[in-house]
C-alpha cells in the first residue's frame, strides 16, 4: 500500500512541476498553450487510470492467493 502511495505522489508532483516549468519557459501562444495543457492533462490522466488498473489487478491476484490459502 506504501508503494502505491509513493507512486501516486510521485506522479502528482512530477505532474506538478513538469506543468509549472512549461507555463514559465513555454514560447507558445495561449490558445497552444491552452492545447498543450488539455494534452498534458488527459495523457495523465490515462497514466494514472492504467496504473490504478495495474495495481488492481496485483491486489485481485494478491487476494486471490491468500483466499486459496497457497
Amino acid at each position: 500500500m506504501k508503494k502505491t502511495c509513493s507512486l501516486f505522489t510521485g506522479l502528482f508532483v512530477g505532474a506538478l512541476v513538469s506543468s509549472a516549468l512549461v507555463l514559465l519557459l513555454t514560447p507558445w501562444s495561449g490558445e497552444e498553450l491552452q492545447e498543450n495543457i488539455k494534452d498534458f492533462a488527459n495523457n495523465f490522466q490515462e497514466e494514472v487510470r492504467q496504473a490504478a488498473a495495474e495495481k488492481r489487478q496485483e491486489l485481485e491476484q494478491e487476494l486471490a492467493q491468500l483466499r486459496s490459502g497457497k
